[in-house]
């Protein structure tokens, strides 16, 4: 009930005027057939972070759509818009009131000469009763009223899209959110494995430093290579509670770092079917919204110019009046007005010229953003495809590297105990290793960051299986 009596509001105030219609610029900017960057053919998925290979990321993603607060704040403002296009729908009908009223008077009638008052202040009684009804509309001869509703409803289709852009950026902060806790955890454990060999290694120079077989300047540098681990240990530690703690805050949960994620990062397979650039201001939610502002901007200019002329505007009333109150019902008693009203704006000290060109400059900057709005989404997709190949590339020469580096830790652990390398060698390896295994596995991430925003380039959208939670108000 509560959603059906805005649509049904919507549906009746809003009969008179319809939405502009969607008119994209014709922008001074020449756009490729195709991306610059190679993609494949084929469009965007709705739910695409399902792609991402994760079905505990689907069901964090359904929990912040439904529990995130900063979402619910904006569907409040998509409420709020909606309510005004219904306002500003309204004038568009006749405004009919009624009103009903009562009232007794005493009236006393000092100075007059009148025969038998012996002296006495005479007096009078009088009742009356009545009830009226108010009806006046406003003839929308040159559809003033007209463009006003439409601008307001292109304003509430705005505030929709920007809903749809929020819902789009709460997934894939989510999503970026998971993997960095996910990553996070798996540095704990490489910083504790770093800790675990460190002290295997301290630990067998200590033995060697008192049978004299190592100098006090290996047991040194051994002790410190341990608290430097350590030391790494517990940032790696830091790091995992704060993007833990955050995951819950984009979920709507108390921050208390107890959720529960995934134990592996997944991989990015395959490239993403980017559409065409001529197809990507029909999917952006912002270039939608960005458009829809151009819109409501237009017809506000319309209403300006329309303000100048005339207004046409019919007032009638009628009701009855009596001194009983059951003679409200005898037709005898009834009285009614009928006023027709024609203005001409003169003289308005240049305010309606003002508004005019208010309107003008208002329209001219909204196409200004939009255009601009439009090349950065372009730029935007470039990019985040050109990323794709580039992570790709330094994922691959990071993965060689980790395998290079373990082995060459492996064979300078081998020979230092066997006293063919000096500690300084078996050092420098055991942090190549483990460096290079932590910037594998920061890449990996970095990857399905990367892929997660292309997806938010590209406007990837929602399959959703329960009706929406707002009122819609384009007819």
């Amino acid at each position: 009930m509560k959603r059906a009596l805005p649509l049904a509001l919507s549906a009746f105030l809003l009969s008179c005027a319809s939405a502009p219609q969607v008119e994209y610029p014709d922008l001074d900017l020449a756009t490729p057939a195709n991306w610059t960057a190679s993609t494949p053919a084929g469009g965007i998925a709705d739910d695409w972070w399902r792609d991402l290979g994760t079905t505990r990321l689907d069901s964090l993603i359904t929990q912040a759509l439904a529990q995130n607060y900063d979402l619910k704040g904006t569907a409040t403002r998509l409420a709020q818009a909606q309510a005004q296009a219904i306002a500003a729908g309204a004038p568009l009908l006749p405004q009919l009131s009624g009103s009903g009223n009562g009232s007794k008077r005493k009236q006393n009638f000092v100075g007059f000469p009148i025969p038998g008052s012996a002296g006495q202040v005479l007096s009078s009684t009088s009742t009356s009763y009545g009830v009226n009804l108010n009806l006046s509309w406003e003839v929308d001869l040159w559809g003033r009223l007209r463009a006003g509703t439409q601008a307001a409803i292109a304003d509430a289709q705005a505030a929709e899209a920007d809903w749809a852009g929020a819902r789009l950026s709460l997934a894939a902060q989510t999503a970026r959110a998971y993997f960095a806790a996910v990553e996070a955890g798996r540095q704990v454990e490489l910083a504790h494995a770093t800790v675990e060999n460190y002290r295997v290694s301290t630990e067998q120079i200590q033995r060697r430093y008192r049978r004299g077989l190592r100098s006090s300047l290996d047991l040194r540098l051994g002790r410190s290579s341990l608290a430097a681990a350590q030391a790494t240990l517990e940032q790696r530690r830091q790091q995992q509670d704060i993007s833990l703690r955050q995951l819950e805050l984009l979920l709507g949960r108390y921050p208390s770092a107890s959720i529960v994620v995934g134990s592996e990062l997944p991989a990015v397979n395959g490239a993403v079917p980017a559409g065409l650039p001529a197809d990507l201001i029909a999917r952006r939610p912002d270039l939608i919204a960005a458009e829809r502002r151009l819109a409501a901007a237009d017809r506000r200019l319309v209403r300006a110019r329309r303000a100048l002329l005339p207004s046409i505007s019919l007032t009638t009333s009628t009701g009855r009046s009596s001194s009983a109150l059951s003679d409200l019902l005898d037709g005898d008693f009834s009285v009614w007005n009928l006023v027709g009203n024609i203005s001409q704006p003169f003289l308005q000290g240049g305010r309606l010229r003002a508004g005019v060109d208010q309107a003008a400059g208002a329209a001219e900057g909204a196409l200004f953003g939009y255009a601009q709005s439009a090349l950065r989404a372009y730029g935007e997709v470039e990019t985040r495809l050109s990323a794709e190949g580039f992570l790709a590339d330094q994922e691959q020469a990071l993965a060689t590297a980790a395998t290079e580096a373990t082995a060459a830790r492996v064979l300078a652990e081998e020979r230092y105990a066997r006293g063919l390398s000096n500690l300084i060698t078996l050092l420098e390896s055991q942090r190549r290793a483990f460096d290079a295994q932590s910037r594998l596995l920061s890449i990996k991430r970095q990857r399905l960051d990367a892929r997660v925003n292309l997806y938010l380039a590209l406007g990837g959208g929602f399959n959703d299986s329960t009706p929406s939670q707002h009122a819609e108000v384009s007819q």
